[in-house]
């Protein structure tokens, strides 16, 4: 949970702002930061200190999806298959990822290492198919990448950092 420092450097934070509410993104990004995700105990504390209610809580919660209501892994692997991630191989990515930690989709390893998300689009259309770590992301990645990604973790327990991998084949209209 969070530390006598946590909550003043928050209650520091809320004083900047008009309305307390304000502050409830901040609360729950440092509970999720503590705890790796946020439990009933996390809503009631994010609660207190927004002064709000639990369900408001509860609903900003349940709506943005890198908010965890459940333990994820130590390291958390989002890979992305939405449109421009999907067309440069996202899928088969995805796939390798789900057979090489036999977990699905906001699963973890049974000794809390991984956890998988497949998500719809972080962002980084021009550096398709892409994954993320944790904050680390990994663009123009194949399938065999993150598998190696995956192997550097469980080695050396450390997130390697991000490299451009191979060039994918020019897809624009012009190489055609």
């Amino acid at each position: 949970m969070l530390t006598e420092q946590d909550i003043s450097e928050l209650r520091a934070l809320k004083s900047r702002y008009e309305k307390p509410q304000a502050i409830l993104l901040p609360v729950l990004w440092r509970i999720q930061e503590r705890n790796g995700w946020i439990d009933d105990a996390g809503m009631n504390l994010a609660a207190e200190l927004a002064e709000c209610t639990k369900a408001h809580v509860l609903g900003v919660v349940s709506f943005y999806t890198m908010f965890f209501e459940k333990p994820m892994g130590r390291h958390h692997i989002q890979v992305c298959t939405n449109v421009s991630c999907m067309l440069r191989g996202g899928n088969a990515v995805y796939e390798k990822v789900k057979d090489c930690l036999h977990i699905g989709h906001m699963e973890r390893t049974p000794d809390g290492v991984f956890s998988l998300e497949e998500v719809e689009c972080m962002g980084a259309c021009g550096g398709a198919p892409m994954i993320a770590v944790g904050d680390t992301f990994f663009e123009k990645i194949s399938a065999d990448d993150a598998v190696s990604i995956i192997e550097t973790i469980r080695t050396s327990g450390n997130v390697p950092a991000p490299k451009r991998f191979a060039q994918l084949p020019d897809l624009t209209r012009e190489a055609i």
